[in-house]
């Protein structure tokens, strides 16, 4: 460093030491490239404040002159100006402090330094490597990108290394700005240049008179009196203007045109200069034009500078503007936005009055029947690399026709190419598309429908194939295309086609798609807007489902719309028309209501949280997969994506302006991110254990964040300080959740010690307490082992409702009367997270499913919560279906399963029905309660005939006999009761050890039972004496199916075994052994000559009854990692009357072929964990209900 800097830091080291906070100016010296993260860590060990200051002061003090220049920047950055004026004198001019450099850069004509200037270090140190790599050899150096980017101010800024011109440049430097130039323009350049580089010769010549004459002059003047110079060439356009210059030195050059040393001899090197500026430099420049801190900027910086895409030029224009009218952010944002580029002009070191010109000149420098292809590109999507095929078929020419075409854009720096393997993608900078696209404005329908006339004469009526690199390009922009070239038609034909759905959702998701629906509903519209919102909705609501392996059956999905959908109406015809394929329709689904927006899943494991950014657009979700993801709320298309901490993230939050957003982990850490980039902002790092929850406060440009943790504390942090701002103590157990009042007064936590607790902001203090596990023995919800643990809460806008969730469950409350207003399932399994939209018309949930559901709060407030319980029982009788079913806990109904009507339903029971049955006259019914009593009433007016305290335990199965005269009903202990109901005489079975898992009526008044305790016992009911005992499993035996001649019998158990038995011999025929889990259900086929098994990992087996071997292995498809076993327990299984087909239950339905042993076809129901599957005697209906109380009714097509 000069001597001159270090006294002037030394002098006023004191002052430094007091009064700097060091964190963010090591960042900024870190960006610099001048401070390394090994310094950084040192500085922070240091004890105090001023401590820190000292040390950061020591190691500036050893460095060069490039860190006292970061340093007095960012003093300036960070609010210190009084400081950074102490140090201003001591600024080093340039890496010497020597005048001579000055003078020689002043005499070559170098351009100083703009007013404004921000460092870009690895860009001037390329230019730097290729200036060495010239050595003392002649040569060019080409430093090239595309107009604005800043060449010039890079290549001057190069040129101030003390070092690089006294060792490679010791002649000195000669700078020319050329510039678009004719014959004369250019002899005029070259007589200034050899009258300068004469100036103190005592023979004055004349002037050169002309171009060859000026060269030799030029050579000569280089090669005696300026040996080892460089000369720059700055702004060169054409190749034959070097061709001036071209005598034996060494020579750098800026252009937009790569090719443009292709003419000319000698080595060349190439720096390619990036056409954008990362997002905090761009608001660097705004900054320093307008002498604010980046934090004092206004909202609209942000969008300015997302808005000028990274240009160095067009910020710096703006800058400039808005040096003179400070009050112009929103304007000048219109302006860019509406492309209104010629109004944008000002700058004084710029050759062209307005950023138009200086794109259009480029574009003029092209020949005429180039101009047209390049006419073509706007057209292209933004950000977007277009394979080099989608060319080909635009243009109707071979691969490489095309490729010298682009390549010739390439090198004049209007189009940029990426070299990806074997194939080449091609782009345009964002400006270059919004100046062409603005030129030809008049002319892009035209274009589009070009484009989409060659697509479909390319591919007639067939669709791209994975395979092919033009297909992705297509799924993403077809539609585009069409909706440009307003074709109604074509749009309304491929957006509403069930083929293109299901090909598209399959590459890419149903995100996009949705996307379109909602962006091009002003065409689709134009006849029916209901054919559109049928299509979205029905890809909102199943998106999760489509987009994931094994792909469900696109027309399946479409039967289970309303009838009267247009989805529905074209999956029903497509269904008719296929042969030999199985659908079903869900006959009972009118009665369904649907109360979501839109479900996604953007994680590969549990969603943790999710919440709405302040404008609803987008939505940000993190889990156990530790990543943290931005989406569109409108249709779920990823916007960001971060992999953001070590450990699972349990929270995230948006600041109130959208700009942040927060995260905090089990690895104990905080971490804030700028929501738009996924750029890190900062980390906090002062909870001792997993942080649980985080918070921004809700008034705009207010940083405050609250934090809670297993530590027991609320932690609230100020975004712009460094450590930790009040800790908020008094839970006695970890805190899950906390949440600003809407009005940021106060504090809402949450806490394993089952209280709820408000705290004041400002002052820490706790205000109120509110225990809340007592609202939740109101919510008639079954007794449950698993202790109620409130997950979290959220306030509505007004702060009249607050949302709760424990479990799967959501309750909405009114917080005046403390009333509950709605009660909503959902999700198949545990929810983590609840949040309002900012205006209350939406809510949020996401879960351990793996799924963010959207929810319309109008709905779920008017929606009823009627919920079957899982228990049910059905007779197929004449053609009609008929179902008994428990209701809401407390009532039983009869269902007519064709019709969906109640046809009885009985009165409120004292205690909560746990199974029912039928009787197969359907004259009576029967019902066990978890108070021990069973019931037996009359179904025609649903009057209680006869009821029996049986039990001291809940009763958990009963049945009729085929007389209907006798109930056997067994409950949570180890005897079955045979009660005559209609003499009132009652027979007990008594001798398995254990509770018994279940039972079925033999022929000639016998009974098969089996239990947890192993074993399996054949009873006469009449005598009650068992007459036949098989000690059958080491674990329970969990089912037991009877062969249809009624000779042998099989079981199944929790030791992983199924096993065959003949009931003459009381032996094992065959142990079928293979399953990985406990083997849960079992059937024998009704040809007696196969056996299924299905168990707890989701596989069947199918095994001979004759030798027990296995015939077939049928497996749900091993789907991708991270994937739930959503097809869970197989918990039922039934043959077809041919023995050809097999249904199964468990997270879905599944059929199977029996001969292949391949899936025909999944029906997804909304929830999951079907207990039984009842089929109907010809194989053509199929009663369940799943684990969110929702009755199926399907039948075959």
């Amino acid at each position: 460093m000069d001597v001159k800097s270090r006294n002037y830091l030394l002098m006023n080291r004191q002052a430094l030491e007091k009064d700097i906070k060091t964190s963010y100016i090591m960042d900024r010296m870190i960006s610099d490239e001048v401070l390394t993260l090994q310094e950084e860590e040192k500085v922070k060990q240091q004890n105090t404040q001023k401590e820190r200051a000292a040390m950061l002061i020591n190691i500036i003090l050893t460095k060069d002159n490039n860190s006292y220049r970061s340093f007095y920047n960012a003093l300036l950055h960070e609010g210190y100006r009084d400081l950074a004026a102490l140090l201003q004198d001591g600024i080093p001019a340039i890496s010497s402090g020597n005048g001579k450099i000055k003078t020689i850069l002043c005499e070559g004509g170098v351009p100083q330094r703009p007013v404004v200037f921000v460092t870009r270090p690895k860009l001037v140190d390329a230019i730097k490597q290729k200036l060495c790599c010239l050595g003392s050899d002649p040569g060019w150096v080409t430093v090239y990108g595309m107009a604005g980017c800043g060449k010039t101010v890079l290549t001057a800024e190069a040129l101030r290394d003390h070092q690089l011109l006294e060792d490679y440049f010791p002649g000195g430097v000669h700078w020319v700005s050329v510039g678009k130039q004719d014959k004369a323009g250019l002899l005029i350049k070259l007589q200034n240049l050899c009258s300068r580089l004469e100036n103190d010769s005592t023979l004055s010549q004349r002037p050169p008179l002309n171009i060859e004459e000026a060269k030799d002059r030029l050579r000569l003047l280089m090669l005696r009196k300026y040996p080892r110079s460089l000369l720059i060439l700055d702004d060169i356009w054409d190749s034959w203007v070097l061709k001036a210059f071209d005598n034996q030195c060494q020579v750098l050059i800026t252009s937009r045109d790569r090719s443009v040393t292709d003419a000319v001899a000698g080595n060349k090197y190439e720096v390619h200069v990036e056409s954008g500026l990362a997002h905090e430099k761009g608001l660097e420049i705004l900054s320093l034009f307008v002498n604010m801190k980046i934090s004092e900027l206004p909202e609209q910086a942000n969008c300015l500078v997302r808005e000028c895409k990274g240009s160095p030029l067009v910020i710096s224009l703006i800058g400039a503007l808005l040096r003179d009218f400070p009050s112009r952010w929103e304007y000048y944002l219109k302006q860019l936005q509406n492309k209104q580029f010629k109004r944008i002009r000002k700058s004084s070191s710029y050759d062209y009055e307005a950023l138009d010109e200086a794109m259009s000149i480029s574009v003029e420098q092209l020949n005429d029947n180039y101009k047209d292809y390049y006419k073509d590109l706007s057209i292209l999507p933004k950000d977007v690399k277009v394979p080099t095929k989608v060319l080909c078929i635009l243009w109707d020419m071979e691969t490489e026709e095309v490729e010298d075409i682009l390549q010739e854009f390439v090198n004049k720096s209007l189009l940029f190419c990426d070299r990806n393997g074997k194939s080449f993608h091609y782009y345009l900078h964002d400006l270059q598309l919004d100046f062409l696209t603005e030129k030809n404005r008049n002319q892009l329908q035209e274009l589009h429908k070009n484009i989409v006339n060659q697509y479909k004469k390319y591919y007639k009526l067939n669709t791209p194939v994975p395979s092919q690199e033009d297909c992705m390009y297509w799924y993403n922009f077809l539609a585009y295309h069409m909706a440009g070239a307003n074709m109604q038609k074509e749009l309304h034909d491929l957006m509403f086609s069930l083929d293109w759905i299901k090909a598209k959702t399959e590459l890419v998701g149903p995100a996009h798609l949705i996307h379109e629906y909602v962006e091009y509903s002003s065409i689709l519209d134009q006849k029916n807007g209901t054919v559109r919102e049928n299509f979205q909705e029905f890809l909102s609501l199943n998106g999760h489902l489509l987009g994931r392996q094994p792909f469900p059956d696109i027309i399946q999905l479409g039967l289970c719309q309303p009838e009267t959908s247009e989805v529905y109406q074209q999956a029903k015809l497509r269904a008719q028309r296929e042969t030999g394929a199985f659908y079903l329709e869900w006959i009972n689904k009118k009665s369904l209501k649907n109360l979501y927006r839109l479900v996604v899943r953007p994680h590969r494991d549990a969603v943790y949280h999710a919440c709405f950014s302040k404008d609803r657009r987008r939505i940000a979700s993190c889990g156990a997969d530790k990543t943290l993801q931005v989406f569109k709320a409108e249709s779920g298309e990823r916007l960001v994506e971060i992999s953001a901490h070590d450990d699972e993230i349990l929270c995230c939050a948006f600041s109130a302006d959208g700009e942040f957003v927060a995260t905090c982990s089990a690895d104990k850490k905080v971490k804030i991110w700028n929501s738009r980039t996924g750029q890190r902002r900062c980390v906090y790092e002062e909870h001792s254990e997993q942080v649980n929850c985080c918070q921004f406060s809700n008034r705009s440009g207010q940083y405050l964040l609250a934090t809670c943790s297993n530590d027991t504390f609320i932690k609230l942090w100020d975004l712009n300080k460094k450590y930790c701002r009040n800790t908020m103590m008094g839970h006695v157990n970890s805190v899950n959740h906390c949440r600003f009042s809407p009005n940021d007064e106060y504090v809402a936590s949450c806490s394993t010690d089952g209280t709820v607790k408000l705290w004041e902001a400002r002052s820490a203090n706790e205000v109120k307490s509110i225990d809340i596990k007592d609202f939740f023995k109101n919510a008639d919800d079954q007794p449950d082992d698993v202790e109620v643990l409130v997950k979290c809460c959220s306030w509505s806008r007004n702060g009249d409702m607050i949302l709760v969730v424990a479990k799967n469950k959501l309750l909405l409350w009114n917080i005046k009367s403390l009333s509950k207003v709605a009660y909503c399932r959902g999700h198949m399994s545990w929810v983590h997270c609840v949040a309002f939209s900012p205006d209350g018309s939406l809510f949020l949930t996401s879960s351990d499913d793996q799924t963010i559901r959207i929810w319309e709060t109008k709905k779920v407030c008017k929606s009823s919560d009627a919920v079957l319980k899982s228990e049910l029982d059905v007779v197929f009788h004449n053609g009609e279906v008929m179902i008994l079913a428990i209701y809401n806990q407390k009532h039983l109904q009869l269902i007519n399963g064709n019709t969906d009507s109640v046809n009885m339903q009985t009165a409120a029971q004292e205690s909560p029905i746990s199974c029912c049955c039928l009787s197969e006259d359907l004259k009576f019914a029967a019902f066990g309660q978890e108070s021990g009593t069973i019931k037996v009433l009359q179904l025609l007016d649903g009057k209680v005939l006869k009821s029996q305290e049986a039990y001291r335990t809940s009763v958990q199965h009963c049945r009729f006999t085929s007389d209907c005269q006798t109930l056997i009903s067994s409950a949570h202990d180890s005897v079955i009761q045979v009660w005559n109901w209609q003499l009132s005489e009652c027979v007990f079975l008594r001798g398995h050890k254990e509770a018994i898992k279940d039972f079925r009526l033999l022929e000639n008044s016998k009974l098969l039972s089996w239990s947890f305790d192993g074993t399996v016992k054949v009873w006469n009911i009449t005598t009650g004496s068992t007459e036949k005992d098989f000690a059958c499993h080491g674990g329970a035996v969990l089912s037991c199916a009877v062969s249809p001649d009624g000779s042998k019998f099989s079981s199944t158990s929790a030791d992983k075994t199924a096993k065959i038995w003949s009931f003459e011999s009381s032996s094992v025929l065959h142990e079928l052994k293979g399953h990985e889990a406990c083997v849960r259900c079992c059937t024998f086929s009704p040809n007696n000559k196969l056996l299924a098994t299905g168990d707890d990992k989701g596989e069947i087996r199918i095994w001979d009854i004759l030798t027990g071997a296995l015939v077939h292995f049928c497996s749900p498809v091993t789907v991708d990692e991270g994937e739930p076993t959503h097809g869970g327990w197989v918990t039922d299984l039934s043959f077809s009357p041919d023995s050809k087909m097999l249904v199964s239950s468990g997270g879905y339905l599944k059929w199977w072929n029996v001969t292949t042993g391949e899936s025909l076809q999944t029906f997804y129901t909304n929830g999951t964990n079907l207990k039984s599957i009842h089929v109907s005697p010809n194989f053509k209906v199929y009663v369940t209900v799943d684990n969110l109380g929702i009755l199926y009714v399907l039948q075959k097509l």
